[in-house]
Parts: C-alpha cells; sequence; structure tokens
C-alpha cells in the first residue's frame, strides 16, 4: 500500500462482510462495549494470570496476548466447542495479524546473544520469535487453519490495512472466514522505541461473509463497508466514500486528527472517541481495537455510521475505514449511506 496514492477497496457486486466475533486481552477493558466509555480502568484481562497455562510456554507475551484474543473471539463468533478447538472451515479460514512491535524485544535478544556468546548460544526454542510472523503463525498452528496467514507491519495505520487485508481475502474467495489480530506487548523494548510506557494490548475480531455468517445462525455485529488509505485525511475520507449524505454517528479518531479535519463535516459526528489518550500508545494494535468498539457502537442499534481513521501528519498515510450497521439491524429499504431511523 502507497502512501503517495489513494488505495481504496470498493466493489458493490460482493459479499458483504461482517463481524461476528470480537474479544480482547486488555487490562481495565471487560468487554468490547466498555470501548464505548468510560472505561472502568480495572478488571478485565489480567496478563498475570492470562498469560500462563501449558499450551503458551515458550511463546513470546505479543503470542500470548494475541493467542488469547483470538481465543475469545472465537468463542465469541461462535466457532468453537466445548474443547476450545475449531469448529468452523479451517482450510479457508485466513489469520492476519497487525503489529508493529509485537516481536522487537526478542530479535533483541537475539542480537545481543549473537554479540556475546556467537550464533552457538541461541536456543532453538527462542529463535523462531524473531520471525515477523510468528504470531500468526502460532495462532494458525493453535487452531489449525490453514488459510493465507500473513502480518502486517504498516505503522500507524496498520491495524486499519489488516481489516481492509482480510475484507480482501474473503471477497476475492481466498478465504470464507478471517482471524484479524492487533497486538502490541508491554514491555522495555517497546517503551523504549516509543519514549514512553507500553501498553499491553490485544484484539481479534473475526469477520465472515454475511450470508455464511446468516446460514449458520451468528450474529453479525457491524459490516465493514469502504476502506482507503492515503497521503492525508481528506484524501483517505473522499477514497473510503465518507460524504456528509453518510452520517457519521461516531468517528474513532485521534483528537489531533480531529483538530486537523477543521471545518469538515465530520465534526458534526454525533460521537468522537480517542482510544490511545483512554489506553496509551497501541501502535498495531489500535485499528482492530476501533473495529471491536464501532461493532459495539453498530450492535447496540446507534443511529449512523461508524468512521475509523488511524495515521495523520506525523505519519507516513491516513487510513480510513467505513463501518455500516449489520444486515440485521438495517433496514430493507434503507440505502446504502442513508441515516436509518
Amino acid at each position: 500500500m502507497n502512501a503517495t496514492s489513494t488505495t481504496h477497496t470498493r466493489n458493490p457486486n460482493a459479499r458483504e462482510v461482517v463481524v461476528t466475533g470480537t474479544g480482547l486481552a486488555l487490562p481495565g477493558v471487560a468487554t468490547y462495549v466498555d470501548l464505548l466509555g468510560p472505561l472502568p480502568g480495572e478488571g478485565g484481562f489480567d496478563p498475570a494470570t492470562g498469560l500462563i497455562g501449558r499450551e503458551l510456554r515458550h511463546k513470546d507475551r505479543a503470542s500470548r496476548l494475541a493467542l488469547r484474543a483470538a481465543e475469545f473471539a472465537l468463542h465469541d463468533a461462535g466457532l468453537t466447542d466445548a474443547d476450545a478447538m475449531f469448529t468452523g472451515a479451517a482450510d479457508s479460514t485466513t489469520v492476519v495479524v497487525s503489529t508493529n512491535l509485537g516481536n522487537a524485544d526478542s530479535v533483541c535478544e537475539a542480537t545481543d546473544t549473537i554479540a556475546t556468546a556467537g550464533v552457538m548460544g541461541l536456543s532453538p526454542l527462542g529463535l523462531p520469535q524473531t520471525s515477523s510472523n510468528v504470531i500468526a503463525g502460532w495462532v494458525a498452528i493453535r487452531y489449525r487453519l490453514r488459510g493465507p496467514n500473513l502480518t502486517v507491519c504498516n505503522g500507524a495505520t496498520s491495524g486499519l490495512d489488516a481489516v481492509a487485508w482480510a475484507q480482501n481475502l474473503i471477497i476475492a474467495g481466498r478465504a470464507e472466514a478471517a482471524v484479524v489480530v492487533g497486538v502490541e506487548p508491554a514491555n522495555h523494548v517497546v517503551t523504549k522505541v516509543l519514549g514512553q510506557q507500553s501498553t499491553d494490548a490485544a484484539v481479534a475480531v473475526v469477520l465472515e461473509p454475511a450470508d455464511a455468517a446468516a446460514s449458520r445462525g451468528a450474529r453479525p455485529r457491524a459490516t465493514i463497508t469502504d476502506y482507503a488509505r492515503a497521503r492525508n485525511l481528506a484524501a483517505a475520507l473522499v477514497g473510503a466514500g465518507v460524504t456528509e449524505e453518510g452520517p457519521v454517528g461516531l468517528w474513532l479518531a485521534d483528537e489531533a486528527e480531529a483538530a486537523e479535519a477543521g471545518k469538515s463535516h465530520l465534526l458534526a459526528a454525533r460521537r468522537r472517541i480517542d482510544l490511545e489518550s483512554q489506553l496509551g500508545p497501541l501502535s498495531g494494535a489500535l485499528g482492530v481495537l476501533q473495529c471491536a468498539a464501532a461493532a459495539a457502537y453498530l450492535e447496540g442499534g446507534a443511529t449512523g455510521n461508524v468512521l475509523a481513521t488511524a495515521g495523520g501528519p506525523r505519519h507516513d498515510a491516513t487510513a480510513a475505514l467505513l463501518l455500516t450497521p449489520p444486515p440485521a439491524l438495517r433496514p430493507s429499504t434503507q440505502e446504502r449511506g442513508q441515516q436509518h431511523p
């Protein structure tokens, strides 16, 4: 995806892709509905107790967080049995992970070992953690998912990019379902890179075609509609099809981006939430977390669409993702983009 031009995904004849499950491994946040605020600030996922267990041994922190979030999301989507085994179409389920710093600690540890003890000092159990795709690999191995498997490390827009990649894989027929994970761990390496205290954050969403979800009786939470990645916010909004005729009920954005919008009609959005201002730096987890927050908003029957944006003047690009009410909550006479009662 090139920041010098607008990248836009939209095929009016394609199957709709909906969110059917969400899962969080995020301290202080119990459910995705909490993301709409005010945040409880306590309870929710506890890394001290939630990142232990036999199946999590010999795995880096980001992978353990991602596995927990994926577990919760697949259960929420009704795609696991009583033994937490995957019950969907494993051969056609894709895993897309967004992380910018997820395994940076493993890479730094390996390079330090090479510098002090040479390559013979490397552990055969630890070396696989240096692969940039290790997190997606562990999720696929745990649930025996054999669809496309990839990791997006794309800076501030990474989370929204990952959702868009998963949507494209489903629309193109490469997958019948997707597990999208956004994860960043809290450790000294990430804190050093960011220049501030990092946040343990993992979120997963399950995406499926609307017709497939309906056929198995799944409950859709939101529809993934238009996406664009462009050099600036204005171009991204145009690419994502955000217009004054399609009212925005909730805008998930950085407050600085909101200020950049100036006199844009987006300032008329009924509500605006800046997740990073409440949770701390989220990096690659941000866009997927925004998707989960959008699902909570739309599932509740709120009026208007949801716009999620990430990136801005401090970054190389801006991404915009438009989410609309799921088919079950959309009046049959409603045209796309038109406000519903």
